[in-house]
């Protein structure tokens, strides 16, 4: 196989960016001179087409990511098991459509005279909106497992994972917001902060399942990450967006079947 290049364009179906701005994206993509896979979209890919992107990762030597934030996306390529090896993500969601054309443009080694683009689609009908562990920021409190009502996390001691993604509830974010290490990433969030995906304040340094520091010092700065979510309001937004959640879920099941 010759060294190519191949550009994977999430077209996000949570509205995180405009239609108008993804329009934008794929005619500013086109001529670029790479192989481009449009898919609807990134997140569910992930987590029901691992095949495809696992080809892609064989039939190409680098893959350019147009979705959002890189901490987002690598972190749910790792929990899904979603193998793809020198990848680079460029965040659609806080730069415009010239710089990130731009910016891909610069990291193409060699262009080929014609662009292929294909559009690619899931049949995975639930939207995919599920939290993300970031590992390396996760100290095994089981705060967020604990908050939630859904049954989304298993958790001990020794391990937290997400094991019923698809039990999350949409527009409920509540667990993550609980997290004292910004430990859990919604990608599909319509806000831009480390709940998302972006990369935590400086105040809030990562304490890994495998640091091996004093214990006492890492128990202090989580109490203190506490003691900030309470001062800044999370918690209760947290409580809000889970009792509305579970309101959802409760209206959902007293709807008549006949009805759409």
């Amino acid at each position: 196989m010759t060294n190519k290049t191949c550009l994977i364009f999430c077209n996000c179906g949570a509205g995180i960016i405009s239609d108008e701005k993804k329009e934008e994206l794929s005619e500013a993509f086109k001529p670029l001179g790479v192989d481009i896979y449009e898919l609807h979209d990134l997140c569910a890919f992930s987590l029901s087409e691992k095949d495809f992107l696992h080809q892609l990762d064989k039939d190409y030597d680098k893959k350019l990511i147009a979705a959002c934030y890189p901490r987002a996306i690598k972190n749910m390529f790792e929990q899904n098991g979603v193998q793809l090896s020198n990848f680079e993500v460029f965040n659609f969601r806080e730069t415009d459509t010239e710089q990130i054309t731009a910016e891909i443009s610069g990291n193409i080694d060699e262009t080929q005279d014609e662009t292929f683009y294909e559009v690619k689609n899931t049949d995975l009908k639930v939207p995919a909106w599920y939290p993300i562990i970031d590992e390396s920021r996760c100290t095994l409190c089981g705060q967020c497992a604990r908050f939630c009502v859904f049954g989304v996390y298993s958790y001990n001691k020794k391990s937290l994972k997400v094991v019923n993604p698809l039990s999350c509830k949409n527009n409920c974010p509540a667990c993550g917001r609980t997290c004292p290490a910004s430990a859990i990433i919604f990608p599909r969030l319509p806000e831009n902060s480390a709940l998302s995906g972006a990369e935590p304040g400086e105040d809030k340094k990562p304490s890994g399942n495998n640091q091996k520091g004093n214990l006492f010092v890492m128990l202090n700065e989580r109490n203190n990450a506490r003691r900030n979510i309470f001062k800044q309001g999370a918690f209760q937004q947290a409580e809000e967006e889970k009792k509305k959640a579970l309101e959802e879920l409760k209206n959902s099941f007293k709807k008549p079947k006949g009805n759409a």
